[in-house]
């Protein structure tokens, strides 16, 4: 059993620097409570404002270390004023996706109680179920070779979509054996397929392809829905839902969907997961207009610390992590069920001091 972690971590951009420290901060304490783990940090620049005054945006040294190291922890990137000559904005994340071949994207949704979230009803206010987004291929593979044809009124701009055999398989691999987890928790274990194969060519040769990997996991439940459906569902009836596969740029869009069912971007973690590798962050982004001024919700970044404790626990047989990790989890849910909590972008007062104090009290009472 491996017991001592290397982290590379990556401040970023913006509140990315106000949310990181007291991260760490949490990650110690959980970790000296527990026993049996240790998180190693190194931190390096990277980001829009590293790129504005180096013209790098990701360090080769960075990167490196990410490879290297047993996880990233990101808090986040880009700022909307820094932009590359082309007037793409700097996101060196997406790059550690691609390079590092972090292929699912997990964003889980779960609503924490306390909170004023946007559908009332009573299942609406208990929600837990996982989006995973391929985060490799689909519409954001081209992001980087888009193409002008034409001249004049026939002029035109393409993006191009790719859905590979592999990166569906991987996925959908990944997909069922989560369900089948969630399944033997408690949880539905239904593993919910969103596409546009009525559409779209690509998308039919995704289904079909979740339809054959489906046939080899018989023991865990499946369906399809198209896109469309699916926002009008997340809406009218999330609760249905358990684990949520879909393509590159829906998912980017149905996860932000989730993240609002929740209250916001700042309740909303997430993790980019690859065969060995793996980043985790917050979905938020770096809040230029808050920047210094105490508003910064740290709990999508808690939240995010938390998964890769559990990832880490998982994937190297460290039961100490995993309790860690449980342990931020049900800190972070028994401070909001105080009552005592609203973030800002919620309409209240409670910033980034206020927030860590309440989930570090909560997390001292579970020593």
């Amino acid at each position: 059993m491996k017991s001592e972690f290397s982290i590379t971590v990556l401040p970023g951009d913006g509140i990315g620097h106000e949310v990181t420290p007291v991260c760490l901060e949490l990650l110690d304490k959980v970790c000296k409570q527990v026993g049996g783990v240790s998180l190693n940090y190194s931190s390096f620049a990277a980001g829009a404002v590293h790129y504005k005054e180096t013209g790098v945006s990701l360090p080769e040294e960075a990167l490196q270390h990410a490879f290297d190291s047993d996880a990233t922890l990101l808090a986040c990137m880009g700022m909307p004023s820094i932009r590359y000559p082309d007037g793409r904005e700097i996101a060196p994340q997406l790059e550690l996706r691609e390079k590092m071949d972090l292929f699912a994207g997990v964003r889980p949704v779960k609503t924490m109680p306390g909170l004023p979230l946007p559908l009332t009803s009573e299942k609406a206010q208990n929600l837990d179920f996982i989006l995973i987004r391929e985060s490799t291929e689909g519409l954001f593979a081209s992001r980087e070779k888009f193409k002008i044809e034409g001249e004049g009124a026939d002029e035109a701009a393409y993006d191009t979509q790719k859905i590979s055999r592999k990166g569906c398989e991987r996925l959908f691999d990944f997909a069922f054996e989560l369900g089948r987890q969630r399944r033997n928790e408690g949880y539905k274990g239904l593993v919910t397929c969103v596409d546009k194969a009525n559409v779209l060519g690509s998308f039919y040769y995704m289904r079909q392809i979740f339809d054959e990997v489906a046939a080899k996991n018989p023991d865990v439940d499946n369906n399809h829905v198209y896109v469309d459906a699916a926002a009008l569902q997340l809406v009218g009836r999330p609760w249905q839902f358990d684990v949520i596969v879909t393509e590159n740029m829906f998912g980017d869009i149905l996860s932000d969907l989730g993240a609002g069912l929740m209250g916001g971007m700042g309740m909303a973690p997430s993790a980019d997961i690859g065969i060995e590798k793996a980043v985790f962050q917050p979905c938020h982004g770096t809040a230029p207009d808050i920047i210094g001024q105490g508003k910064a919700n740290p709990t999508a970044m808690f939240l995010s610390a938390a998964m890769m404790l559990r990832w880490l626990g998982n994937k190297h047989d460290n039961s100490s992590a995993i309790e860690a990790a449980r342990k931020i989890d049900t800190a972070v849910e028994n401070a909001y069920a105080t009552g005592t909590l609203l973030p800002y972008e919620l309409g209240g007062t409670s910033g980034t001091e206020a927030i860590s104090s309440l989930v570090f009290a909560e997390l001292d009472k579970l020593a």
